[in-house]
C-alpha cells in the first residue's frame, strides 16, 4: 500500500506521452499509479522512476479496451486504499482506413478504450474528488476532435466525444477546486502512427515530440485551462475549422489532407 501523499494515475503509461507524463508527475513529488497492457515496459519505467525520484510507483497491468477494464483498475485502487488526486486519461489508439473496411472488433476496442474506459474512470474517481473538493483530471483528446476525419472516422469521433465531455465537465466544476483539462495534440512522435498503420502519411512527418506535448499538457492542467491545442500549426488548423462556412467543404479539405 502506498503511503499517503498526492497520487497521479496515468493510463497508457508504457510509452510516448503517457510515459513522459509519469516522469513529470514523479519529478513534482507525486506517487504514481501506472496503467497499461505491457507488464515488462511498465515495470521497467516504474523502476527507473523509483530510482530517479525516490517515489512510490504502483503498476496495474490492465487492458482498458476490455469492457470491464476501468472497473478492474478501480477495484485495485480500492483494494490497496489508494486515493487518486490526479487522473490522466491518456490511453487511446486509432487506425487508418475506410470505415467499410475496418474490423468491427478493432472499432469496438477503440471505442472501449478511447471513450468507455475514460468515461468510467472519470466517473469513478470524480465523486471522491468532489468530497475533498480537490483534484485534477486531464483527458487527452486530439486535433482530430475538431472535425470529422475521413480514413480516421471512428478515431476522430471518439476524440470529439472526449473533447466535448471534458469541456462540459470543466464548466460543471468551475466553482470547485477540481481542474479539468482537455489536451489536444496533433501528430506526435509516439507509437501511435505505427499502431494506426499511418507512418507513411505526410501528417506524421516533422511532428512534435511526446516530451513537448506532455509538458504542455502538464502546464495547462496545473493552470486549469479548459482546452489546450499543442503547436502553432495545430492551433491554426483548429481555428480554420471554425471559420470555414461549409462543413461539406471542410470535410473535403480534411479528407484530401488525411490521404497525403
Amino acid at each position: 500500500m502506498l503511503e499517503r501523499q498526492k497520487t497521479a494515475l496515468i493510463t497508457g503509461a508504457s510509452n510516448g506521452i503517457g510515459k513522459d507524463f509519469a516522469g513529470l508527475f514523479a519529478k513534482d513529488g507525486y506517487q504514481l499509479v501506472l496503467v497499461a497492457r505491457s507488464a515488462d515496459k511498465l515495470e521497467q519505467i516504474a523502476q527507473e522512476l523509483k530510482e530517479q525520484y525516490q517515489t512510490e510507483v504502483l503498476v496495474i497491468v490492465q487492458d482498458l479496451s476490455l469492457p470491464d477494464g476501468a472497473k478492474q483498475v478501480y477495484a485495485k485502487l480500492k483494494e490497496d486504499h489508494i486515493q487518486i488526486d490526479v487522473l490522466v486519461n491518456n490511453a487511446g489508439f486509432g487506425r487508418v482506413g475506410d470505415f467499410a473496411n475496418e474490423d468491427v472488433e478493432v472499432m469496438t476496442e477503440m471505442i472501449n478504450l478511447n471513450i468507455t474506459s475514460l468515461t468510467e474512470l472519470t466517473a469513478l474517481v470524480l465523486p471522491e474528488m468532489l468530497e475533498r473538493n480537490s483534484g485534477k483530471i486531464l483527458n487527452v483528446a486530439s486535433t482530430a476532435a475538431f472535425q470529422a476525419l475521413p480514413t480516421f472516422s471512428v478515431y476522430a469521433a471518439t476524440k470529439a466525444y472526449v473533447l466535448s465531455l471534458t469541456e462540459a465537465l470543466h464548466y460543471e466544476l468551475k466553482d470547485t477546486n477540481i481542474a479539468v483539462t482537455a489536451l489536444c495534440p496533433g501528430p506526435t512522435s509516439t507509437g501511435f502512427a505505427k499502431r494506426a498503420n499511418a507512418e507513411a502519411l505526410t501528417l506524421f512527418k516533422n511532428v512534435m515530440s511526446s516530451q513537448e506535448v506532455a509538458q504542455a499538457g502538464y502546464d495547462a492542467l496545473m493552470k486549469n485551462k479548459m482546452t489546450l491545442i499543442t503547436g502553432f500549426t495545430n492551433k491554426l488548423l483548429a481555428f480554420f475549422t471554425h471559420i470555414i462556412p461549409s462543413r461539406r467543404l471542410l470535410i473535403s479539405i480534411v479528407g484530401r489532407i488525411a490521404k497525403l
